[in-house]
């Protein structure tokens, strides 16, 4: 099956200084769920926000391509790049309450960027605006369109940004921590809702997370990092079974078990972030006598 989304090589760094992302190279197909896991600082929402084109100004891509349908996003102009990110790309980002403009009721979020991106008259996504906030079932979607953000709770926020990043029908739609910000409760329906929707709509996922139990429920396949490098690239069948990579496999066991509440927790060992260290370490003194 060929690759949707290819990423070969992924290099970003911070400008004049270290590489925060180390040669990164993942591929996610038509319809797949692909998790992005590790520690915080891993790098995997630096993934996400580099496909995006929304990297902050202090860092850059300095190596790799990232295809999209094909087409390498890095080379194409800067207005060709956002058009085409607008239109097969979209993110759910992890804090609704702030990547919903408060000034702004939530009607025009929704409908804007079908309007300003994919030219469709006004009624037109509209329509689709409200059919789609009845689809993450939100109730009376007219009264919730004509609301600001504060005046609704965390889970509907969510549910908006939800509905706002399938409005364009995207191929890819990149989903970082998603439910980071809500109580266990709304959690649970959060990520029914995302696999509902992801399901009937066939759209791939980028599921960035440090939850290995959200993992096991909505992804098919993961990448595992560790400070900007993939070091295991498996299933989720696998990994759950017999995760390939020392770091992997000390990730797991560090995950608290609700069949034994009152069990200690295991940390990652130092001997484990040694050996992963000095691999990483290693792979970038090569890169940077490469450049030279």
């Amino acid at each position: 099956m060929s690759a949707l989304l290819d990423i070969r090589n992924l290099s970003v760094a911070l400008k004049g200084g270290p590489r925060l992302l180390r040669s990164v190279s993942l591929a996610v197909a038509a319809g797949e769920v692909r998790g992005l896991v590790g520690e915080s600082g891993a790098g995997k929402s630096m993934i996400g926000k580099a496909l995006l084109g929304i990297l902050p100004r202090s860092v850059e891509v300095v190596d790799g391509q990232i295809l999209l349908d094909g087409d390498d996003l890095l080379r194409l102009p800067p207005a060709e790049r956002r058009r085409r990110i607008g239109q097969r790309a979209a993110l759910i980002p992890q804090d609704p309450l702030t990547a919903l403009n408060p000034a702004h009721r939530v009607g025009p979020q929704i409908t804007d960027r079908l309007v300003d991106i994919l030219r469709w008259p006004r009624a037109r996504a509209e329509a689709r605006a409200l059919d789609l906030l009845a689809e993450v079932h939100i109730p009376d979607p007219g009264r919730v369109m004509k609301s600001y953000p504060h005046e609704l709770s965390g889970g509907m926020r969510q549910r908006v940004l939800i509905a706002s990043a399938f409005a364009a029908e995207p191929a890819l739609i990149v989903a970082d921590e998603p439910t980071t910000a809500l109580d266990v409760t709304v959690q649970k329906q959060i990520l029914r809702l995302i696999a509902e929707m992801q399901a009937r709509h066939h759209t791939a996922l980028l599921f960035v997370t440090h939850d290995l139990g959200v993992v096991s429920k909505v992804c098919q396949n993961l990448s595992v990092l560790y400070a900007g490098k993939v070091v295991e690239d498996t299933t989720v069948r696998d990994f759950f079974r017999a995760p390939g990579h020392p770091y992997s496999a000390a990730l797991l066991a560090a995950t608290p078990k609700y069949t034994d509440p009152d069990g200690s927790l295991t940390p990652v060992p130092e001997a484990v972030i040694a050996a992963v260290r000095a691999e990483v370490e290693a792979a970038e003194t090569e890169w940077q006598h490469g450049r030279r």
